[in-house]
């Protein structure tokens, strides 16, 4: 962790700058108050009709939401630090984002790209191209979750080097899927009993301060991998999440991202950037790797492009792109005309709205926040505060000398937000990170709040333990 963060948290707790919680409220919306099941009826039923394996965060059940606001079944209040998991840069339901999607769904709804092709596709194809860093000619393959653009995108990689192999990272998360699984770097609870995964997939060291891994040290590794494993002339493609999302929201170091395209540079290797997380201004730029001043050959999205609704992509070199038959690429729902129209829709709310911006300036008061929290939590739980614009994680320890995970307290921190109104989730490889997903159309007055209730959160899991 930083220095000044350390100093931060290295305070004796003050009576004086403890902070209540706001209590819930009850929506005034009709639409919230109906009566309906309550949520200990509707897991219930989950548990009978949903396998085990679906988790859920929260044992509440969704009723209406509003921006940056949630309530559930029974009339209960959450501000939402979660976003669908980085879905709703642009919150829920924002109104150009329905809008657009209700206009499109009175003219049709679904016709297959591959059967009669239609506007909205292409017409964000173009905004993808235009926004994708790098001057080259680009084109995109629409496609419908982000598991489905990764692995388009390791097809394509292949297809245009004519080499099998992939290289990963420690801690990095690329979907479900038994490919992406393959390169999704932490086997619980994704990849335990599911075994064995394809081969030609290799994996390379992240940097980790808590791991005492430098840059330098994971430039060797994947050295060293050329040497030992993956023969860098039948290395298709090397990716990367920008920013680590399952995996602890820690940032690429810029120097490591610029090693790795040299690397790709002289092995003819391409470089995927898998920005199904951090992109669409999660970090203050439309995709988190241009903070490096690194063009990738090819980018993966999902998530908040498309405002709520079930859509991704891959966005790459045209001459890359190209290197599949006519055929080759596409799926029955990729680039459903509704969804495309709402993806239009939230990067045109994403630019008039100015959120590029809110979030450096969100994650800035973010990070300052958070260091004064921990300032007066004790013991000195938070170890690490980090991340780049809004997309920001605070790491908890039981020990701060030794940085000890503790993902005990962060489920507790969790448990007690949950009970005031606040939704967040953890993550990490040993999940003892809580991360900030808020919308960036979330108000200053919304955040204050959730980070009042964050604090009192804090401070009831740290008196749970000293009980």
């Amino acid at each position: 962790m930083s220095s000044t963060a350390k100093k931060k948290t290295n305070r004796k707790t003050s009576a004086k700058t403890k902070v209540e919680a706001p209590k819930m409220t009850v929506v005034s919306s009709d639409v919230a108050n109906q009566s309906g099941p309550t949520n200990a009826a509707l897991v219930a039923r989950r548990d009978a009709a949903v396998p085990r394996g679906v988790a859920s965060a929260a044992p509440i059940y969704a009723k209406y939401a509003e921006n940056a606001e949630l309530w559930d079944v029974e009339g209960n209040r959450y501000i939402d630090f979660v976003g669908g998991i980085g879905v709703l840069n642009t919150g829920h339901r924002h109104p150009k984002v329905v809008e657009a999607a209700k206009a499109q769904e009175d003219l049709y709804t679904h016709t297959s790209f591959q059967v009669v092709p239609y506007g909205p596709y292409i017409d964000l194809a173009e905004k993808l191209n235009a926004l994708a860093p790098g001057d080259a000619p680009k084109k995109t393959l629409l496609v419908t979750t982000g598991a489905e653009a990764v692995e388009n995108a390791v097809k394509i990689a292949r297809a245009a080097t004519g080499r099998p192999g992939v290289i990963a990272f420690t801690g990095g998360y690329h979907g479900r899927t038994l490919l992406t699984l393959g390169m999704t770097g932490k086997v619980t609870p994704y990849k335990k009993d599911v075994g064995p995964f394809p081969a030609d997939v290799f994996r390379a060291p992240f940097p980790s301060v808590r791991d005492g891994i430098t840059v330098q040290d994971a430039i060797t590794g994947l050295k060293n991998l050329f040497l030992t494993d993956a023969q860098p002339e039948r290395v298709a493609a090397i990716i990367i999440e920008p920013v680590l999302g399952e995996g602890g929201y820690t940032p690429v170091p810029f120097e490591m991202m610029q090693e790795l395209r040299a690397i790709c540079d002289q092995h003819g290797i391409l470089l995927i950037a898998d920005e199904v997380q951090a992109g669409f201004g999660r970090t203050g730029t439309w995709f988190a790797i241009e903070h490096s001043g690194v063009v990738p050959d090819l980018i993966t999205v999902a998530k908040s492009m498309a405002g709520g609704y079930p859509l991704a992509g891959v966005i790459g070199r045209a001459d890359v792109m190209d290197a599949m038959a006519p055929g080759g690429l596409g799926g029955t729902y990729g680039g459903n005309p509704v969804a495309c129209a709402a993806a239009l829709a939230a990067i045109e709310a994403i630019e008039d709205e100015g959120l590029l911006a809110r979030s450096t300036a969100m994650g800035e008061t973010l990070k300052a926040r958070f260091a004064e929290i921990g300032a007066r939590a004790a013991p000195y739980r938070f170890w690490d505060i980090r991340g780049l614009g809004a997309m920001v994680a605070v790491e908890f320890v039981s020990d701060f000398d030794t940085a000890t995970p503790d993902a005990d307290f962060t489920k507790r921190v969790i448990a007690h937000a949950l009970q005031r109104g606040l939704l967040l989730l953890s993550c990490g490889m040993h999940g003892n990170a809580v991360r900030v997903m808020v919308p960036l159309t979330a108000s200053d007055a919304i955040v204050d709040e959730g980070l009042a209730i964050f604090e009192a959160a804090v401070a009831a899991a740290v008196a749970e333990e000293q009980k």
